[in-house]
């Protein structure tokens, strides 16, 4: 065997297993698709996102409420605004007191004179800057107007002929969401504000993207040494997107789609826009069912004042209020909020935005909030009304949600003291009668018919049945005035001299059922004079005059008053007022007799101006000659008499020099008392009784006019001064030993009366020319 060498034949690679590579091609493909699908995902929610952006940032961002406010009060020299009226207005407006005013909502008062600042505001008419004036008194009206200017770089005072002091804002009409804002544009937001919150809560806003990678990640530290949340990492931006689109539920998904919508936001606007949007977005409170939003209207619910007057120190709680509204509320955690706000402050001096001088002063300084939060309105029966007046006169024109300004006719001031007179009167007249009585209180201007002041029930800030402008009451001797004011319309028949029967009566209907009026007190006195029986409200001389005058004028006198005819029964029993009226629609009746006889409608709303500044409705005050003025003015002398003299002798004794007028009334069985009272400036109707019409034991007397008496001595009344008409004449009388009245040249009484035709005067002339005659004739 030879040895051979060995061969060697290479050996081709075995063949892969196929089997091993399909797995890897089908998860290569899965993810491919998985990437795919996700990526069409985060475009499709970009898309999605995209357009509810653009939906929300192009169109109206928010639903805004309609906001209210009430009358201005208009100075010019002349006008019958006496010192301490214009005092309280700007109390009321809060207006601080200070030594020496410079800045927007300063006043300081002297004897007579009040310096202040007034504020900027957008009347109905256009916008007025700030003004800084002087003005000064007499005893009873404005004496001049001053402003300050500076000429040549001297400060001088120029006289002015008029000046107008903002209205109070009354609260809001709610647009249909939970959401309540006033919108005020971030050029209007003070500095200070706008410093707070960045160097708070995103100090590097104007630099990132919407989402800061930074922030993110310091927050991420902070909370893992913490081990619990302790800091967010959310832009302004972020926050923005999630207070608008999204919810408040803690996940990872909508943590995303918060960062996709901030990066969304900051590509498509600028930051100016999105900063004025976060102003106006964020939450600051929970007034009740209410939200409230953005730092315009927090400003007004905490410290009760415009953002512009708010001082660093103010400004820095709002801000610092961001981070948890309820965690830092003020009310239940005064150190807690001061606390925030004094870090707030720190980061500000640390990042010079303001000074150390300033940063002392400002943490010195008490949180001086008002006493609680106010958002909701406090004038439900007046709201009421005003809702009314919008659907029936501006009906369409009025779109909910849109931010439009209500200016109405409201006085702050006679609102806060009906008020005020309710909460203290109505206790104490329920001791008297028993619980559940409840009232309804009508104020309206005596010469315009402006409604001043509307109190539905006995609980002014509940917004139930509005008892004011709904409750349809027995009206009782109220009515009397309206009988004695158709009478003296006829002077040739009637005079304040007249003499009326008062004895046992009885009337026979068509089917012989007899009606047998009483007057209160039980008691007849034969005959009495027609002006004493108005004063003393004396039924039987009542009853007597109006069938004398006749149902038919009667009826018609009262529709020229302001009644509708289909409220009234043509029956004897109507003269002493069997029929029912609302407490509005007696103030219309005795407006028009207060005025001098000039109807002017009761109305609330004056203007309503939309966003752009248009005034979309308005309505001036107006009035036309209903009834004679001289049948007016006798009838206003007739219910003087009421006060010094008659049922409502106890208002006199409460204010003797102010020559008020007024009416008692009471319905059968003491189921209703009533009281309407006319000052200088106004007319005011109180009604007292309850829901379920059992009698409330009280007489107009005992009831309604101590709590009219309790809201006038508050109100600080102006003095009825009743300007003789032509015609009108003063005549004396003697009295006879029935008590009646004849007219004499030389008598014991002076009574007024309306003598068209002179023959009062000339039937005295002769006389005493008789007796001339006969004296030097002998």
């Amino acid at each position: 065997m030879s040895d051979q060498p060995t061969s060697s034949t290479p050996q081709s690679p075995s063949p892969q297993n196929p089997s091993s590579a399909k797995p890897c091609r089908r998860y290569g493909r899965i993810v491919a698709g998985v990437v795919v699908v996700g990526v069409l995902a985060m475009v499709a929610l970009g898309v999605h996102l995209q357009q509810k952006v653009e939906e929300r940032f192009t169109g109206q961002l928010w639903q805004l409420p309609s906001v209210v406010y009430a009358r201005e009060l208009v100075l010019q020299p002349g006008a019958k605004i006496r010192y301490d009226e214009a005092l309280k207005e700007l109390e009321t407006l809060g207006y601080q007191a200070v030594k020496a005013p410079a800045r927007s909502g300063e006043y300081k008062a002297s004897r007579l004179q009040l310096e202040f600042v007034r504020r900027p505001f957008t009347f109905k008419e256009g916008q007025e800057t700030e003004r800084h004036v002087v003005v000064r008194f007499d005893y009873s009206s404005v004496k001049s107007i001053h402003e300050w200017v500076t000429r040549d770089g001297k400060p001088q005072q120029r006289e002015l002929g008029i000046l107008r002091i903002e209205p109070k804002m009354l609260g809001m009409l709610e647009a249909k969401t939970t959401e309540q804002r006033i919108y005020l544009p971030k050029d209007k937001m003070p500095q200070a504000l706008v410093d707070a919150l960045l160097v708070t809560e995103d100090r590097h806003f104007y630099e990132h993207d919407g989402v800061s990678v930074v922030a993110i990640a310091r927050a991420f530290v902070a909370n893992l040494k913490a081990g619990r949340t302790v800091q967010g990492g959310s832009t302004l931006t972020q926050q923005l997107a999630k207070n608008m689109f999204l919810s408040s539920e803690r996940s990872l998904w909508r943590k995303i789609k918060e960062a996709y919508m901030a990066l969304l936001i900051d590509y498509q606007f600028d930051k100016d826009q999105i900063l004025d949007a976060y102003l106006n977005q964020v939450y600051l409170a929970q007034s009740g069912r209410q939200a409230v939003h953005g730092f315009a209207l927090g400003a007004r619910y905490y410290f009760g004042r415009p953002l512009s007057e708010l001082r660093v120190d103010q400004l820095a709680l709002l801000a610092g209020l961001v981070k948890g509204p309820s965690y830092y509320n003020p009310w239940r955690y005064p150190e807690r909020a001061k606390g925030r706000r004094d870090l707030v402050l720190q980061l500000m001096v640390e990042n010079q935005l303001i000074d150390e001088k300033d940063y002392k002063i400002a943490i010195s300084r008490p949180l001086d909030l008002q006493a609680k939060g106010q958002l909701s309105q406090r004038q439900p029966a007046y709201f009421d009304q005003l809702r009314r007046e919008l659907t029936e006169e501006v009906g369409e024109k009025f779109e909910s949600g849109k931010g439009l300004r209500l200016f109405t006719t409201l006085d702050p001031l006679s609102q806060q003291k009906a008020e005020q007179a309710v909460r203290e009167m109505m206790p104490k007249l329920d001791k008297k009668a028993g619980k559940s009585l409840e009232t309804a209180v009508v104020i309206a201007d005596r010469m315009t018919g402006e409604i001043r002041a509307m109190v539905g029930g006995s609980k002014p800030g509940f917004a139930g049945f509005n008892r004011a402008i709904d409750a349809k009451r027995q009206i009782g001797s109220v009515v009397k005035p309206a009988i004695y004011l158709a009478a003296l319309a006829q002077p040739t028949r009637f005079s304040l001299a007249t003499t009326l029967a008062d004895k046992p009566l009885v009337l026979k209907g068509d089917k012989g059922e007899e009606w047998k009026p009483r007057n209160y007190d039980r008691q007849y006195r034969g005959a009495v004079p027609l002006y004493q029986a108005l004063a003393k409200s004396y039924n039987i001389p009542t009853v007597n005059l109006g069938m004398a005058v006749g149902l038919d004028d009667v009826i018609a006198t009262m529709e020229k008053l302001g009644v509708d005819r289909q409220e009234i029964p043509p029956l004897p029993s109507m003269l002493l007022g069997a029929f029912t009226l609302t407490p509005f629609e007696v103030t219309q009746m005795y407006q028009t007799i207060a005025s001098g006889g000039r109807k002017a409608p009761l109305k609330a709303l004056s203007a309503v101006v939309n966003g752009e500044g248009e005034v979309i409705f308005q309505q001036l005050p107006v009035s036309s000659q209903a009834v004679p003025v001289q049948a007016a003015w006798l009838t206003m002398y007739g219910l003087q008499k009421t006060v010094t003299e008659g049922t409502a002798r106890y208002l006199n004794q409460q204010l003797p020099s102010s020559r008020l007028a007024g009416k008692t009334g009471t319905s059968d069985k003491g189921r209703d008392s009533w009281y309407v009272g006319v000052d200088g400036r106004e007319v005011v109707t109180v009604w007292v009784g309850r829901d379920d019409n059992a009698s409330s034991s009280l007489t107009g007397s005992s009831g309604a006019l101590r709590l009219y008496a309790d809201y006038v001595l508050r109100r600080d009344p102006e003095p009825l001064i009743l300007k003789q008409p032509a015609q009108i004449s003063m005549f004396d009388y003697q009295q006879s030993a029935n008590q009646t009245y004849q007219q004499a040249c030389l008598g014991q009484h002076q009574l007024p009366a309306w003598d068209p035709q002179g023959n009062l005067k000339l039937t005295c002339v002769k006389k005493v020319q008789s007796f001339l005659h006969d004296l030097f004739s002998w």
